[in-house]
């Protein structure tokens, strides 16, 4: 089972920097490095705790990029949860680019428009 190293660390840090849940971008990481895992591995090799993973894999999920499936253990016992990329990794890095620049322009236009009516209403500096 892998387990993070340095430059995973990194890329987990990055992706957190441009707005995904510290959480969801070690798991994403994580995934993107094995071709499927199991829960428990997911919490063993990102280093996060049960509930992080579910949580996680629930919000990635619901955006598209994995794919998750029931695996039957041996003898008795819940099923396991097992999951992979459904989207490759430069494909999701491309959607929180344009994400983030389309936040930026609607920043823009916001700050354009507040100037506009600071300046109809009589606000001046």
């Amino acid at each position: 089972m892998p387990v993070f190293d340095q430059d995973e660390e990194v890329m987990a840090n990055l992706l957190g920097n441009i707005g995904l849940k510290r959480n969801l971008a070690k798991a994403l990481v994580y995934l993107a490095n094995v071709n499927e895992s199991v829960s428990r591995n997911i919490e063993l090799g990102a280093g996060l705790r049960q509930p992080e993973v579910s949580i996680a894999m629930r919000e990635l999920r619901e955006r598209g990029w994995i794919e998750e499936w029931e695996q039957k253990k041996e003898g008795k016992g819940r099923p396991l949860k097992c999951y992979r990329l459904s989207v490759e990794l430069c494909d999701i890095i491309d959607h929180l680019d344009d994400s983030r620049k389309r936040d930026a322009q609607q920043d823009e236009e916001t700050i354009a428009t507040l100037r506009s009516l600071s300046r109809t209403v009589g606000i001046t500096k």
